[in-house]
């Protein structure tokens, strides 16, 4: 077969089914031409699912003589030589957009150039699949409007590939949002149908434009640096969630991009924190040298490359992460300063006294002169249980000063129903405390941070700290494993050490636990260690085990901690607030459940019929 050089025409077309795959594609770029144009106001008039466009704008104009240039491949006023692509300011750069659908479609374009020097007419020019009209005088005071009829009527292949009118507004919905996210100093407005979808007006403050578009009263915000990598990231409460992701709203140097890598940043950060099958509603931004990125990867733009992908996914995590775990959604008129030493010495002797021997749940330090003295002179308690009682607690060694700020803690605790939620009371509501959920995530934020500070030489005093609350056994606890997981688990030996979990090998297929926290149950590590061995054969090694450990932590905490079903004391309900209250994120356990739930005083009079 001979080699020919293929029609202007299906070279067109070509191209259109590259850069116009779909109508919501094709509003992308009119919207970001209307930016780069420097507008504030930008319109757009949807029907037919996309078929029928119309985007008007204030920006700066096209001039006659450029009417017919704009409509052309490859011409752009954006760049001029190959370094241009590196140093993007702009969002289009290709001049492919406006050819590709004036290729497709019955395009109309009208333009007036700004020029405050001189009195300038608008003009307008129009495209029948590629085959332009003569430019014509036009009506029009400001920026550029271009219409789009009868989308893809002359590619049927491409048209009927289309899916409804429905799920193709949806997608161009969705673009409209993402350009709004990223532009507040625009003003944004979509018809659909004659029909007004929504109009975003100009904001001064992203924060409020992102909670306009996400529909979300209260949003978060909070920014990390990895070198060159500066992400800022929006983000609602963890009790703000969606089923899918598609609230996770991801740009890069302003563009909205789809990014996996990126995308698992995100989902990394929120660890911990929301359940399975949950989505954060959440943006980020991500900005870098513009050397440090290539946008020019992906036809549509949609698609980005970091030269240093590392440091980019890095930035975007810490963004949410160190965000989340300052825990913005527990309001600071919601926190009080409240004296932990408040509490009725003699009560809280009084209590302990009687219950010691027939529980042995939880075991907490009283930092209390009373109550230490009380105990001391309870002579029928044996050596042992003096010991006991004054040991550091086996949930975490408060941190707290007596003066310390505090939410949960600041409750009052009612008492306890069905054996596992503890029933408080604050204000002009009634809060109900999952005691297996709050205990559970009061263990794993310790093992968290003694894994954070792994990396870290302690100091002596730190070192006599970390000890006091490790248990070191006089004869090693025997665990049987496979060969395979045994070797794995030795990899990874020395990191483990540094939490206060060492083990040794005792033969070919026995592992030897010598020390675990001693808030952790030694029943627990069959399962964890089968379970870590596992994830590190099939993963990775000690690289690996970052990204492993928090689930590890999790299951730890979960099978070492108050279950429910076991009834406490109110005094040990009321310690459980108060070590709530040493960790942010108390507000979850580690599987992302809610540690707790609150009924407004008023929804239960109405219920009762006490008020209308």
């Amino acid at each position: 077969m001979s080699i020919i050089k293929l029609s202007q025409d299906v070279v067109n077309q070509i191209s259109a089914g590259e850069v116009v795959e779909r109508p919501a594609h094709l509003v992308k770029e009119l919207i970001e031409n209307s930016i780069d144009a420097n507008s504030t106001i930008i319109h757009l008039e949807i029907a037919s699912g996309g078929r029928f466009i119309r985007v008007s704008d204030n920006g700066v104009g096209i001039s006659k003589d450029n009417l017919e240039l704009a409509l052309t491949r490859h011409a752009t006023s954006k760049i001029i030589k190959t370094d241009d692509l590196w140093n993007l300011t702009t969002f289009g750069f290709r001049g492919e957009a406006l050819a590709s659908a004036a290729a497709v479609s019955y395009l109309t374009i009208t333009s007036i150039k700004k020029d405050e020097s001189v009195d300038q007419s608008a003009f307008q020019l129009e495209s029948r699949f590629g085959q332009f009209s003569k430019i014509n005088s036009a009506n029009r005071n400001q920026g550029t409007e271009i219409k789009i009829e009868s989308l893809f009527e002359n590619v049927p292949a491409r048209l009927k590939f289309l899916k409804s009118d429905a799920a193709e507004f949806s997608q161009i919905r969705s673009v409209v949002k993402a350009m709004a996210l990223a532009n507040p100093q625009t003003e944004f407005k979509l018809v659909n149908n004659g029909q007004l979808e929504f109009l975003f007006k100009i904001q001064s403050i992203q924060l409020e434009r992102i909670k306009d578009v996400l529909e979300i009263k209260k949003m978060y915000q909070n920014t990390s640096h990895r070198n060159d990598y500066t992400a800022t990231a929006f983000f609602a409460s963890p009790h703000e969630v969606h089923r899918t992701s598609k609230n996770i709203w991801i740009f890069a140097q302003g563009r909205w991009v789809q990014d996996r890598g990126l995308q698992a940043a995100v989902t990394e950060a929120h660890r911990s924190l929301l359940m399975h099958g949950e989505y954060p509603i959440c943006a980020v931004f991500l900005n870098c040298k513009p050397d440090q990125i290539d946008v020019n990867i992906h036809p549509t733009k949609s698609q980005v490359k970091f030269q240093d992908a590392s440091l980019a996914f890095r930035a975007v995590q810490a963004s949410f992460r160190d965000g989340l775990e300052q825990a913005p959604w527990i309001e600071k008129n919601q926190i009080h300063q409240i004296n932990h030493t408040n509490v009725n010495s003699k009560f809280v002797a009084a209590q302990l006294t009687a219950q010691l021997e027939s529980t042995n749940l939880i075991n907490y330090t009283f930092n209390d002169q009373v109550l230490n003295q009380t105990i001391q002179n309870k002579k029928r308690f044996d050596s042992n249980q003096l010991e006991h009682l004054n040991a550091p607690s086996t949930l975490v060694k408060s941190t707290a000063s007596t003066s310390a700020p505090a939410y949960w803690s600041s409750f009052d605790v009612i008492g306890q129903v069905n054996q596992t939620y503890i029933v408080c009371q604050k204000d002009d509501k009634m809060i109900l405390v999952d005691q297996h959920a709050a205990h559970e995530r009061v263990a794993f934020e310790k093992l968290m941070g003694r894994w954070k500070s792994r990396s870290h030489d302690l100091s002596a005093q730190q070192s006599s700290e970390q000890s006091s609350d490790v248990q070191i056994f006089l004869f090693p606890i025997a665990i049987d494993l496979s060969v395979e997981k045994i070797e794995a688990l030795m990899t990874v030996q020395y990191e483990m050490q540094k939490i206060g979990i060492d083990f040794e090998l005792m033969g070919p297929q026995v592992l030897g636990l010598k020390s675990s926290p001693s808030f952790i149950k030694d029943s627990v590590y069959p399962f964890v260690f089968e379970k870590m061995g596992q994830e590190i054969i099939d993963h990775g090694g000690s690289h690996r085990l970052d990204l492993v450990i928090t689930d590890i932590f999790a299951t730890m905490a979960c099978h070492s901690v108050v279950r429910a079903g076991q009834s406490l004391s109110l005094v040990q309900m009321k310690q459980l607030l108060v070590d709530m209250d040493e960790f942010p994120m108390s507000s979850f356990c580690p599987h992302g459940r809610p540690v707790s739930i609150e009924y407004n005083f008023h929804e239960i009079e109405k219920k009762f019929g006490r008020i209308n």
